[in-house]
């Protein structure tokens, strides 16, 4: 099971990747709870709601042209770059907030800068995978990646919570800061031979206008593609809850920090079970598409019980069946995309994915804060969860070829290179 981790290049970013990760989702939760205590009561669930808003924002100005820089440089040495760019602003973030920070801007513009870089990092890492191991471990490898990273969105976050209530919030900040020197140390061990190209240069692309609005044009022109990525956003839109989980372990559950902490990683404790069965067993499910569109009505109606639950365990319960679903539906779209995409549209195609499997959830956040808001956290999880089931049922009823894919369909094109499959190792 563990086969691809004896490639010491690839056990060398999967190590560094699952301490980085936990530091980056560490910081997630920590964010949404230092906003929290820095705005009055009346304010909060807008103020929530505006930490989705700034990250989607970047992520939006820079996909195009992120996914060619992803086909047109060097991966490794782009890592490098935003790795180190990504702490700098995680120790600033750090130094402020040590220093007594009051105000909620300085939070939203770093998590915005944060954003930016990581639309850059997203498409170097995941189109480097397939260069550090063999074509017969890349399998392997994409699902000890998928592991890893759910493993981290657990732990992360759950000794986020730990630290808040210990120390506050600043040093998970710092936290965060040191665990990307981990990642950077990995990526300048790593062993390049100088005889051959260096790691992510081969079929090496253009940085043009030209070659972004192509990969644009490729998405928007099939079909299968287009359904896949809208039920990954209006999914997530609806149905992103996070940016309220604050609200809901203060003034509903009555949790404090440490319980706050387990409620945002419950969703991908739910992930983590569900990502090492889907490993195995997603070549045995036969009705692709029907099993896709069946796990996102489970998603929207584990939301909907978790919006009406006033007990911990059961909130805990409803938020990790939501991560189970959506892990099902996550590899079934990445693998339809997949098999759909040819291998030098790679890049740009993961480009335009991250406005919708980024934008949803973090524009989600924003709708939600709005909604409670106004109605309060109870109606606005309900109605979203409600909002998922009948964005589902739309996109399935018009996209017909979607309803009838099978594992057994072929594409039009030769089966993808090692590159097409690392995009099983993100949402």
């Amino acid at each position: 099971m563990f086969r691809a981790l004896q490639h010491r290049n690839f056990r060398l970013l999967w190590l560094g990747l699952l301490v980085s990760f936990s530091g980056s989702f560490m910081q997630a939760a920590a964010i949404l709870w230092h906003v929290s205590l820095l705005v009055p009561a009346d304010r909060r669930a807008l103020a929530l709601g505006m930490v989705g808003l700034v990250r989607i924002v970047p992520i939006v100005a820079f996909s195009l042209i992120s996914g060619v820089a992803a086909d047109a440089f060097d991966r490794r040495k782009l890592m490098l770059l935003t790795q180190t760019t990504m702490a700098v602003l995680a120790a600033v973030l750090a130094v402020l907030t040590f220093r007594g920070l009051s105000a909620v801007w300085p939070i939203y513009a770093l998590a915005a800068c944060s954003s930016a870089v990581g639309a850059f990092d997203l498409p170097a890492r995941q189109a480097l995978v397939p260069s550090l191991v063999p074509r017969e471990h890349l399998p392997n490898a994409i699902g000890l990646n998928t592991i890893m990273v759910q493993l981290a969105s657990v732990a992360g976050p759950a000794a986020g919570g730990l630290l808040i209530a210990a120390a506050g919030v600043g040093w998970v900040y710092a936290f965060n800061a040191v665990s990307f020197l981990v990642v950077i140390a990995a990526l300048l061990m790593m062993r390049v031979d100088p005889a051959s190209a260096p790691l992510g240069t081969a079929d090496r692309g253009e940085f043009t206008l030209t070659a972004a609005l192509e990969g644009l044009r490729f998405v928007f022109r099939s079909p299968l593609i287009r359904s896949t990525m809208l039920l990954d956003f209006f999914a997530t839109f609806f149905s992103s809850a996070t940016a309220l989980l604050p609200i809901f372990a203060q003034d509903v559950l009555h949790v404090g920090a440490k319980g706050y902490g387990w409620l945002y990683a419950a969703p991908a404790a739910g992930a983590v079970v569900t990502s090492g069965i889907m490993v195995r067993a997603v070549e045995l499910i036969e009705h692709r598409g029907k099993v896709l569109l069946a796990s996102i009505g489970v998603y929207g109606a584990a939301t909907i019980a978790f919006g009406l639950s006033r007990h911990f365990w059961l909130t805990f319960g409803c938020l990790a069946m939501t991560g189970a679903a959506d892990t099902v539906s996550m590899v079934i779209r990445n693998l339809i995309r997949q098999l759909e995409t040819p291998d030098r549209l790679r890049g740009r195609m993961t480009g335009v994915n991250m406005v919708f499997f980024i934008g949803g959830p973090q524009l989600g956040e924003l709708e939600a804060g709005l909604v409670a808001n106004s109605f309060g956290p109870v109606t606005s999880v309900v109605t979203g969860g409600i909002g998922c089931l009948i964005a589902t049922t739309w996109v399935g009823a018009t996209t017909p070829a979607l309803v009838a894919y099978r594992r057994t369909e072929q594409p039009e094109f030769p089966p993808p290179a090692e590159g097409d499959e690392t995009l099983t190792v993100e949402r």
